[in-house]
C-alpha cells in the first residue's frame, strides 16, 4: 500500500458521512509530488489573492509585480519559475527592502512596496504561508500579496 500523506497537519484521512454511509478520503504518496508535508487554504491570510499560472506570467512581465521564490535554497537549485527571486520565508521579514518597502523608527513603510507573488512547492508546502502569515505580521499589505498555492509542483506539471 502507498504511504499516506498528511490532509491537515494533524490527520491523514478525512470521513465524509453520506447517505449511503462513511466516506474516507485518503491522499496517497507518488512519483510527482515534491514534498510531503500537508494541505494549505487557498488563502491563507484574509486580504491575500490566490492566483494561478496564467496570473504568474501576467506577474512576471509586470514592473509592478515581483515573483518570489520563498522557498529554501536548496529547493530552488532544482528548479524554479524563470525570472523569480529567490528570498527564503525564514528570511523574508527581514528583506522588506527588496520589496518596495522602506525602515522608519516605528517598523516598515510598505505604501510603495511592489505586489508579491508568493510561492513555495505547492498546495502541501507550507513555506509561503508561513511567510505571508510573517509578512502581514510585520506590517506588509495583504492586498499586495498574491498566493501560487501550485508552486513549483504545478508549474512542472
Amino acid at each position: 500500500m502507498a504511504d499516506l500523506l498528511k490532509i491537515t497537519e494533524n490527520t491523514t484521512k478525512h470521513i465524509v458521512d453520506m447517505p449511503d454511509g462513511p466516506l474516507e478520503i485518503v491522499r496517497h504518496k507518488n512519483e510527482t509530488q515534491l514534498i510531503t508535508g500537508f494541505l494549505q487554504p487557498i488563502v491563507p491570510i484574509p486580504g491575500v489573492t490566490p492566483i494561478g499560472e496564467l496570473e504568474v506570467l501576467d506577474a512576471l512581465g509586470d514592473s509592478d509585480f515581483l515573483v518570489v521564490d520563498m522557498r529554501e535554497p536548496e529547493w530552488r537549485i532544482k528548479g524554479t519559475i524563470p525570472e523569480s527571486v529567490s528570498i527564503p520565508f525564514s528570511d523574508v521579514a527581514q528583506r522588506f527592502s527588496e520589496l518596495g518597502c522602506s525602515r522608519t523608527s516605528s517598523g516598515w513603510d510598505c505604501a510603495d512596496a511592489k505586489n508579491v507573488v508568493a510561492f513555495c512547492n505547492g498546495p502541501a508546502c507550507p513555506q509561503s504561508p508561513i511567510a505571508i502569515a510573517a509578512m502581514v505580521r510585520e506590517g506588509f499589505p495583504p492586498e499586495k500579496l498574491f498566493y501560487y498555492r501550485g508552486g513549483m509542483q504545478d508549474w512542472l506539471v
